[in-house]
């Protein structure tokens, strides 16, 4: 074990020192925290407390720092992991500030509908332990983020081969399991996975409807639809359901309604294209289909054995072979044994290639041959006056 450390040493070092200046500064907060957090209990000034939260404390700075507070070292390295990931898959496609605008978001967002949702169970409660007692902090809101923004870019990507496990599956089956660990009180309480389900919701909503990129803003693809989420067996009654949310949020100007834009000046055709198709996201599903494609000729080609053209040729000297009667040892050739009689329209001749007699026009009426090769001719009879 103390061997593997130097070697997982370098290579964690190497790839935070790829990453860029938004990365190295998140990371070192959550280090400096969860250091602080040995004399300090960070989590009651740092953490999203509900009864703090909204007036008369107002501590809405709880909102920007939950999501780096951490009091275990397992929670660190999950923290500083996943945004090390966001800074290796996502932070190339978007870039620094955008990583960074989407970090600030979804961390608000969580915090503050985590907030809103334990005061409204202290309201049908009245319960102050909801809004004293809790102290929602930890990478899970992010976590959420996270996984919502890589389904968008490489949803088709596998996580796991045997059973075979696509990342764009990989939201719905954290918040399962997230609820199974509350279920059987692994987890104290449902702060984890109330930020992670908040998370996930507003990173969704943000890069559907809001995120600014080159050719517009969102993402109004089918992949990324809010049905998508769920099984094939319930997608239909979602996505009902969603498109009449989505309808009620048009009406009152909160999102903004699906836009087709029509190049008539293209040289080929009419182009259609749909806001938040982003020409990277395009050339990775193109060479996604060109792969699939590769792998099915391949299968294809190694279940049928293609004969090749050297044995095709080898059968047909066998067969050829094999259709030739060979000639008898005294130079005869068995097919050529009887003739047709003489006497009508064609008559046949076996003359001998040494004889000199064709001059004088005698005709041979079969039987005898020379025993040298014949060579059979076919002469036009005389005509009858």
């Amino acid at each position: 074990m103390n061997r593997y450390l130097p070697v997982a040493r370098q290579h964690f070092l190497a790839a935070l020192a790829s990453t860029s200046v938004v990365v190295k500064s998140i990371s070192a907060i959550v280090v400096l925290l969860y250091l602080l957090s040995w004399p300090v209990y960070t989590p009651y000034a740092l953490g999203v407390t509900p009864g703090y939260l909204f007036p008369p404390n107002f501590w809405v700075w709880t909102l920007l720092t939950h999501g780096v507070v951490e009091q275990h070292l397992w929670g660190v390295v999950a923290n500083v992991g996943i945004v090390m990931t966001c800074g290796r898959l996502l932070e190339p496609l978007w870039g620094a500030l955008e990583l960074l605008i989407f970090f600030a978001v979804v961390n608000v967002s969580a915090g503050l509908l985590v907030g809103l949702s334990y005061f409204l169970t202290y309201v049908a409660t009245f319960d102050l332990d909801y809004l004293f007692d809790v102290h929602v902090h930890g990478v899970a809101g992010f976590l959420g983020g996270v996984l919502v923004a890589l389904k968008q870019t490489m949803g088709d990507t596998a996580v796991l081969r045997v059973p075979q496990i696509r990342l764009k599956a990989a939201p719905a089956l954290v918040l399962l399991l997230l609820a199974l660990l509350r279920l059987s009180s692994l987890l104290s309480h449902s702060g984890p996975l109330a930020a992670y389900s908040y998370g996930a919701l507003s990173g969704w909503i943000y890069l559907r409807f809001y995120q600014r990129h080159s050719r517009g803003r969102g993402d109004m693809s089918d992949h990324f639809a809010f049905a998508s989420f769920f099984p094939e067996a319930v997608q239909p009654v979602v996505g009902l359901l969603a498109g009449l949310v989505h309808a009620a949020l048009v009406k009152v100007k909160v999102c903004r309604k699906m836009v087709k834009r029509y190049d008539v000046g293209a040289p080929s055709s009419i182009t259609i294209s749909l806001p938040g198709t982003d020409p990277q996201d395009a050339e990775r599903r193109r060479q996604l289909a060109l792969k699939a494609l590769n792998e099915r000729l391949k299968r294809v080609e190694d279940q049928s054995a293609w004969p090749s053209m050297d044995d095709e040729e080898d059968d047909d000297e066998d067969e050829v072979r094999t259709d030739t009667q060979p000639l008898h040892p005294g130079g005869r050739d068995t097919s050529s044994s009887t003739s047709r009689p003489a006497g009508g329209h064609a008559a046949v001749s076996l003359s001998s290639t040494s004889s000199s007699s064709q001059s004088s026009g005698v005709q041979s009426t079969g039987g005898a041959q020379h025993p040298e090769s014949s060579i059979i001719s076919f002469e036009d009879a005389p005509s009858r006056s």
